[in-house]
């Protein structure tokens, strides 16, 4: 017998919503009821195109029929097993198959429940490594401006989205922050990335210099950051982070929750751009969004630092109630098999010029000030209005979803990043869309 799902419950006070303007939501619920492939249902029996991939994670779609079947098989036959030295074969699978389409190098899964735990656990085994070798007082860690790497304390540290910190006091100690990507004057209209900006990596050296590379563990950046507005990595640049890393024995990690399963045409951003990294965070795209599950991927040398001393002894004193979750490690191995069945790495690399060229005939349009993409991600930045920052956007993302779109923004920046399995067709529908109602902005 089907479930009673209201359409729209009779009091929504009860549920404190994150990343949402609670008031303004409650007083007109936009309630999504069903979804299938390329679409939501609204409550109001609307069809409303997706392209956002949900929260950039449902990359493969929506309902997709191998995952739903594979979840209701590991429902039914193993619903919970601890990872605390038991394990289960499904969470070991899903390892394999991570490593197999990881890049060359990266060998080893810690598993977390979400992006912001990943970025947590690479942070705790950057600093628990170099104690491992020896060299414990290397305990600081470096982020970016305009970096999001989720809402833990460790995350929102290291993290440089002005927003997601003020309120919340003191961060960790012994964090630093290298500057931003962005360069709108010079690199405005980028198709792909941008040809200015490498020099921005040279900034490491400065904090080296500032602080003693013997202090530093780790330097963490997005390699192509999304939840800040789509800032691409110029030519050179992460190239140039990894040389400095390396030179000073300090790790680099990639924080790959959005970027990771075939966001930008490979596996992962590591391989698009031809840089290694010592670790990268995932998440998201892992279970596409339909369970709970994130990642923390390394090197073998990462991971071989911990496996000394006695056999019987606890390596790394971390891990988390559903790491390698049963449930989650089949929608995650389901995910995978939906990827590489349909092709989607290599389909979003080959929708990508199309996708760049209908991204970039918004160029001219009322209040657009500058356009960004790579892979199936792209980026509208936004006039803002003055004295009303993110009213423009806000206005934006009310107007495209009445009108049969979803879109995401972040301060004035309307960013997209629809799955994998996006036609040509929506693609045309979003966009034009999209000029509709920026032609009808105020």
């Amino acid at each position: 017998m089907a479930l009673d799902r209201k359409a729209t419950p009779n009091d929504l006070n009860a549920f404190w919503m994150p990343f949402t303007a609670n008031r303004q939501f409650k007083k007109a619920p936009r309630m999504f009821v069903a979804a299938k492939d390329m679409h939501y249902t609204t409550a109001d029996g609307r069809q409303v195109l997706d392209g956002t991939a949900g929260l950039w994670c449902c990359n493969a779609g929506h309902c997709r029929p191998r995952i739903t079947e594979a979840i209701q098989r590991q429902a039914a036959e193993l619903d919970y097993a601890p990872a605390f030295q038991m394990g289960h074969p499904a969470a070991f699978e899903l390892a394999n198959r991570i490593i197999d389409i990881a890049p060359k190098g990266m060998e080893h899964v810690f598993y977390t429940n979400s992006g912001s735990e990943s970025v947590e656990t690479a942070l705790k085994i950057a600093i628990a490594y170099h104690r491992a070798r020896g060299e414990g007082a290397r305990t600081r860690l470096i982020g970016r401006e305009r970096g999001y790497h989720g809402v833990n304390f460790g995350g929102i540290s290291v993290g440089g989205i002005v927003t997601n910190r003020k309120v919340f006091g003191t961060m960790l100690g012994g964090v630093d922050h290298l500057p931003h990507t962005h360069l709108p004057g010079q690199n405005a209209f980028t198709k792909g990335q941008p040809e200015h900006g490498a020099h921005l990596a040279d900034e490491l050296e400065r904090i080296v210099a500032l602080h003693g590379a013997e202090t530093i563990a780790a330097v963490i950046v997005e390699p192509m950051a999304g939840s800040t507005g789509v800032l691409l990595p110029p030519k050179g640049y992460l190239e140039k982070l990894r040389a400095i890393t390396k030179k000073h024995g300090i790790l680099l990690i990639f924080d790959e929750v959005i970027t990771g399963f075939g966001r930008l045409g490979s596996a992962f951003a590591a391989q698009h751009y031809g840089v290694l990294p010592d670790m990268m965070t995932t998440a998201k795209g892992l279970t596409n969004g339909v369970i709970p599950m994130g990642a923390v991927i390394t090197t073998a040398e990462v991971h071989d630092a911990f496996m000394a001393g006695p056999e019987h002894l606890i390596e790394l004193f971390h891990g988390y109630t559903y790491s390698g979750n049963p449930i989650a490690s089949a929608a995650g191995i389901a995910t995978l098999e939906t990827y590489k069945e349909e092709g989607l790495f290599e389909r979003a690399a080959e929708m990508a010029p199309y996708w760049q060229e209908a991204l970039h005939s918004l160029r001219g349009t009322r209040h657009v000030i500058d356009i960004r993409n790579e892979g199936l991600i792209g980026a509208v930045e936004l006039e803002p209005i003055a004295g009303e920052p993110t009213k423009r956007a806000f206005s934006a993302f009310l107007k495209a979803y009445d009108k049969g779109i979803l879109i995401r923004t972040t301060g004035d920046i309307i960013a997209m990043s629809p799955p994998l399995i996006i036609e040509k067709p929506h693609i045309d529908q979003l966009i034009g869309t999209l000029k509709e109602v920026l032609d009808g902005l105020e």
